[in-house]
C-alpha cells in the first residue's frame, strides 16, 4: 500500500471514491429525514453534515496510529442497518432520543473494542467470506433498481434508463479490457462523467437542487436539540451497533485480502475503536452511525490501486463537500441510471471478493457447506420476504428483517453449533467418494 501516486491521480481517484459511496451517503439522511418529516432547511443540514462527518471519519479510520484505525483503503459511510431503527425510535420517542442512542452505542464500542478483537476467531474465512459475500449480494439489488432508473421513478426500466445504464457497464468493461494503469484505475469514474455527459445531451440531468443550495456549511453540535437517554432505543442501537461490527470485520478481511495484509487482533480493536468513535461524532454532530462501505472494496479490486493516500483524499474530498453543499449538490444531478450501471459493477466485485475468500475454506466439509449455504439462503430470503418476521416482537423484527444482519448473524451461529458440535471432523463428500471405491 505504498504506491507513489502523484497529485493529479490522486485527487482523480480519491474522486472515484467519493461517487461510489456518495449515493449510499446520502440516501440514508434522505431515508430517515424525509420520514421524520424535517424541513428543506433541516434536511440539507442532515445531508451535509453526514458528507462531513462521512471524511472525518473515513481519515480517521485509514490514518492507523496506536489506539485508532485499521490502516486500511476503507471508506466510511453512513449505515443503512440503522436506518429502519432511527425512523423507528424518532418516530416514538422524538428525534432527540435518537442521538441519545447513537451517542451510547458510539461509547459502548470504543469501551469494548478490545474485547470485540480479541473474539476474531468467531469469524474464520467460512464466516467473514459468507458475510462479504451476502453484503454484495444485498447491494445488487439496489444498482439494478438504479440501471432501471430507482424505486419509485415513473419511468422506471424505460428505454432511456436501459441505454445509459448499460451503457456506462460496457463502457467500464470496455475501459478495463483495453487499457491498463492508470486508464483502467478510474474506469468508473469515466464511466460516471462519459454517462451523465449523455444523459445531459438527453436532458435528463436536473441542476434545480444545486442552484437552491446554500454555499457555507456551520456545522453544530446538537442542532436538532440537547439528546435524550432512553433505555429501549439505547439497547437497539447497542444492538446495531454490534451488527456493524460484525459487518465491518468482514470488509477488514476482504480489504486485508486484496491488499495483501494480515489482520491482527489489535488491528481490529483499532478499527472497531475508530468505529465507535465515528459514531459518537454522529450522535454528537446530529448524523448517523458509521461503518465500512462495502462497494468501496469492489473499487479497490477493480482499480487495483490500493494506497490509504487515495481514501485519505477521498475523506478530504467529503469534508470539503459537507463544508459546501451548493458543490455537493451538483454530484446530485447524476442521473440515478448511470450511477447504478456504475455501481452495479462494484457490487459484483464485492460478491466475488466474498467467493475468493471462501475459495480457502474446505467446502467438501459438511458443515461448512451447511454455514454457507443457510446463511445465504437466510440472508436472501429476510431480503426479498421481510414479512417471515412479522410476528416477533418489534425490537427483534427490526433486526432480523435486514438480510445482512440476519445472514450475518446466522453465519457465526453457526459456525459455533458446528465448531463445538463435535470435536471430530465433518463427514466430508472425499470421505463419501472414497468408500464408494
Amino acid at each position: 500500500m505504498s504506491q507513489h501516486i502523484g497529485g493529479g491521480k490522486l485527487f482523480s481517484l480519491g474522486l472515484q471514491h467519493v461517487l461510489a459511496m456518495y449515493a449510499g451517503a446520502i440516501l440514508v439522511p434522505l431515508l430517515v429525514g424525509r420520514a421524520l418529516n424535517l424541513t428543506p432547511t433541516q434536511l440539507s443540514y442532515l445531508v451535509a453534515i453526514d458528507l462531513l462527518t462521512c471524511g472525518v471519519a473515513t481519515i480517521i479510520q485509514a490514518w492507523k496510529t496506536k489506539y485508532l484505525g485499521i490502516g486500511l483503503p476503507v471508506m466510511l459511510g453512513s449505515s443503512f442497518v440503522a436506518v429502519t431503527p432511527m425512523i423507528g425510535i424518532g418516530s416514538q420517542y422524538g428525534i432527540q432520543a435518537i442521538y441519545g442512542a447513537i451517542i451510547s452505542a458510539g461509547v459502548f464500542i470504543i469501551v469494548f473494542a478490545t474485547a470485540f478483537g480479541k473474539i476474531v476467531k468467531l469469524f474464520p474465512p467460512v464466516v467473514t467470506g459468507t458475510v462479504v459475500a451476502i453484503i454484495g449480494l444485498s447491494l445488487i439489488p439496489t444498482g439494478v433498481t438504479n440501471m432501471a432508473g430507482g424505486s419509485g421513478s415513473s419511468n422506471f426500466g424505460s428505454m432511456e434508463n436501459l441505454l445509459l445504464s448499460f451503457g456506462v457497464l460496457f463502457l467500464i468493461l470496455l475501459l478495463n479490457r483495453f487499457f491498463r494503469g492508470f486508464t483502467r484505475a478510474l474506469s468508473v469514474l469515466i464511466g460516471i462523467i462519459g454517462g451523465t455527459a449523455a444523459a445531459f445531451v438527453m436532458g435528463r440531468v436536473d441542476l434545480s437542487e444545486a442552484g437552491e443550495a446554500s454555499w457555507i456549511l456551520t456545522p453544530q453540535i446538537f442542532y436538532f436539540g440537547v439528546p435524550t437517554f432512553e433505555l429501549a432505543p439505547i439497547i437497539t442501537m447497542i444492538i446495531v451497533g454490534m451488527v456493524i461490527v460484525v459487518e465491518s470485520t468482514g470488509v477488514f478481511f476482504a480489504l486485508g485480502k486484496v491488499c495483501n495484509q494480515k489482520i491482527h487482533e489489535k488491528d481490529l480493536s483499532r478499527g472497531y475503536r475508530a468505529e465507535g468513535l465515528a459514531i459518537l461524532l454522529g450522535g454528537f454532530f446530529n448524523a448517523f452511525p458509521y461503518n465500512t462501505f462495502a462497494q468501496n472494496v469492489g473499487l479497490v479490486e477493480l482499480s487495483g490501486v490500493k494506497t490509504r493516500n487515495v481514501i485519505i483524499t477521498a475523506g478530504g474530498i467529503l469534508i470539503f463537500l459537507g463544508f459546501i453543499p451548493k458543490i455537493a449538490a451538483l454530484a446530485t444531478a447524476i442521473p440515478t441510471p448511470v450511477l447504478g450501471g456504475a455501481t452495479v459493477v462494484m457490487f459484483d466485485m464485492v460478491v466475488a471478493s466474498g467467493i475468493r475468500m471462501l475459495g480457502a475454506v474446505d467446502l467438501n466439509n459438511h458443515y461448512n457447506l451447511l454455514t454457507v449455504a443457510c446463511s445465504i439462503s437466510l440472508s436472501v430470503g429476510a431480503t426479498f420476504v421481510p414479512e417471515l418476521f412479522s410476528s416477533l416482537p418489534e425490537g427483534i423484527r427490526i433486526i432480523v428483517s435486514d438480510g445482512v444482519i440476519t445472514g450475518s448473524l446466522a453465519a457465526i451461529s453457526l459456525n459455533l453449533f458446528f465448531t463445538f458440535r463435535s470435536r471430530q471432523p465433518a463427514f466430508s463428500i472425499q470421505q463419501s467418494k472414497a468408500k464408494e471405491a
